[in-house]
């Protein structure tokens, strides 16, 4: 999943704001407060989401609404990565190699206008999600089910003949392409959610992209929460779902979230009392809230990979050579230690390092040396001739700060000069998809805990490809690995892979993410995650009674002029 850029008019009204709402804090009487006690969670959420449709969404900010709004077959853990807990299955069973897979719907989910959710809904939804008219960017990834790639690329038009089976109103039966012990996890993510088709047919056909069905008043889903209101550059506004099957264990009443461009704007305002989480700490800040010690202020290993992606089809782009030599010119410690001082580690490959499981190959070094030969060898010795370039980056004080960082590196390592240019995020996003850029910067985080989430990805076709590089040694390769059913010899198959992947570098990885956030720490049910989704159903407030018997901790004395 990709990481965020964000709207800009809430910015406006929160920096009055944190002057209307200074005074307010000190007498306990913020908005946070009120919110508190009306049982409203505000969040930031980084930015303006592109779509909350779940099969065309691709970004964390969209994801983190969506996981509120629809439950799938299976959902996230409260607190463990390992685990996963039923949602509208409430049990399931697999054949002897996990190749089949029999899902048994609980008769009592419904959808948020009190319609039963029924195995032909997910059906449904996985038809639509294959139809290559919807031209959905993460299809892909279900390409673990048998003959789905075949309906996905036209090869067949008929969807009965994919693994998808409808035993009945209650059992869902799935066929996969070869053994998948770990398919339960990649059942969590937004791709295989259920929809409403009456809705969808109700505003447009079933691969239409632009439609209405995803606003206020049309949307139906089937999570804890249900939509509310969406004020476009404001605010989304969901609430509790009372037709959700599970509706009394939700802990809230409603989850506001604001998209926000500037992270100071967004510290800023959590605090003084307009926000209980803020999704991103700016840089400037981090030394002051680690010097705070406050409750806070969180820290916690995130399942991701900052990198610069390249697009291949621009010369001299095109040459691994030259990819190699800007990737080696990368001081990634530095950017690290002098940037973003938040716990980090360099990035020498797309995947991050899984401890007892998992251990990527060293895909690249910092070497200037090697890359000043690699970019001479290329035709360019110290830089001459090298066209004009430019790195793409969205909205983003941080993504700026490195852009120029690197900028810097390239033209002292290597004698070039590139340019930066920002967009907002849906342009961003757009420019990447049509290959309009030379360099982005882009992020990955891992949809399910497996090397397999950070690869399948630069498969030749994937709609999250975007680079233009394609290798059929890789494909075949990814390809096997969907088919062996011995759990190492599938890992030492995709270690080949990256590796193969990397010594091209279609992208430059930089650095593994760490999820650096400020939350209230009244707030209750939320744990550390390293893919950082939690069903929402479990997060509330500490009670009066929790509070007064120190069972929770108050928010910090943080100096509001600092």
């Amino acid at each position: 999943m990709k990481l965020f850029a964000s709207g800009w008019m809430i910015a406006a009204l929160l920096i009055g704001g944190v002057i209307a709402f200074h005074f307010q804090r000190q007498n306990r009487d913020t908005r946070a407060e009120r919110a508190m006690q009306d049982g409203i969670l505000l969040l930031g959420n980084g930015t303006e989401p592109a779509t909350l449709d779940p099969q065309l969404a691709t970004g964390v900010t969209e994801s983190n609404i969506i996981v509120c709004l629809f439950e799938g077959l299976v959902t996230y853990h409260q607190t463990d990565d390992d685990g996963v807990e039923p949602g509208v299955a409430e049990r399931w069973e697999s054949n002897d190699d996990a190749s089949e897979w029999t899902f048994h719907l609980r008769p009592d989910a419904r959808w948020s206008n009190g319609d039963p959710v029924t195995a032909q809904d997910f059906a449904w939804a996985y038809e639509r999600m294959l139809t290559p008219a919807l031209a959905a960017e993460y299809a892909n990834m279900m390409y673990v089910i048998d003959r789905a790639e075949q309906f996905h690329t036209g090869e067949i038009d008929d969807f009965s003949e994919v693994g998808v089976e409808v035993v009945d109103q209650h059992t869902l039966k799935l066929r996969l392409v070869g053994p998948t012990p770990h398919f339960l996890f990649m059942l969590q993510h937004k791709v295989f959610l259920p929809v409403h088709p009456p809705t969808i047919l109700a505003h447009g056909g079933m691969t239409d992209r632009l439609t209405q069905w995803t606003r206020p008043g049309n949307m139906v889903s089937n999570g804890p929460f249900q939509l509310k209101t969406w004020r476009f550059n404001h605010v989304i506004e969901v609430e509790r779902n009372p037709h959700y099957w599970d509706a009394e264990v939700v802990g809230l009443n409603e989850i506001h979230f604001f998209p926000i461009e500037n992270a100071s704007t967004e510290e800023r305002a959590f605090r003084n009392g307009l926000l209980h989480y803020c999704y991103t700490v700016p840089l400037e800040r981090m030394e002051f809230w680690q010097a705070q010690h406050a409750p806070e202020f969180r820290i916690q290993p995130y399942f991701g990979t900052y990198y610069f992606r390249f697009n291949t089809t621009r010369p001299p782009l095109d040459d691994q050579r030259v990819r190699r030599a800007l990737s080696m010119a990368i001081d990634r410690e530095a950017i690290i230690g002098n940037i973003l001082r938040g716990g980090q580690q360099p990035a020498w490959s797309i995947t991050p390092p899984m401890e007892g499981f998992y251990e990527p190959p060293e895909g690249i070094t910092f070497d200037p040396v090697e890359a000043r030969r690699l970019l001479a060898e290329a035709g360019f010795p110290g830089g001459e001739g090298f066209p004009p370039k430019t790195i793409l980056i969205n909205t983003s004080e941080a993504h700026r700060v490195i852009a120029e960082a690197i900028q810097a590196m390239w033209r002292r390592e290597l004698g070039i000069q590139v340019n930066i240019t920002n967009q907002d995020w849906q342009v961003y996003l757009d420019s990447q998809r049509d290959l309009n850029y030379d360099i982005s910067r882009a992020g990955w985080i891992g949809d399910y805990l497996d090397p397999f989430t950070f690869l399948d990805l630069w498969t030749t076709g994937d709609g999250m490809n975007q680079t233009g590089w394609s290798d059929p040694e890789f494909d075949r390769l990814i390809q096997q690995a969907t088919q062996e059913g011995d759990a190492q010899a599938r890992l030492d198959i995709l270690n080949q892979a990256e590796s193969l992947m990397m010594s091209q570098s279609p992208v430059a990885p930089i650095y593994i993410y760490t999820r650096i956030y400020l939350l209230d720490p009244r707030v209750r049910g939320w744990y550390p995650k390293y893919i950082d989704f939690r069903p929402m159903k479990y997060v509330r407030f500490a009670t009066a009674e929790e509070i007064e018997a120190g069972e929770a901790e108050l928010p910090g004395a943080v100096d509001l002029t600092s």
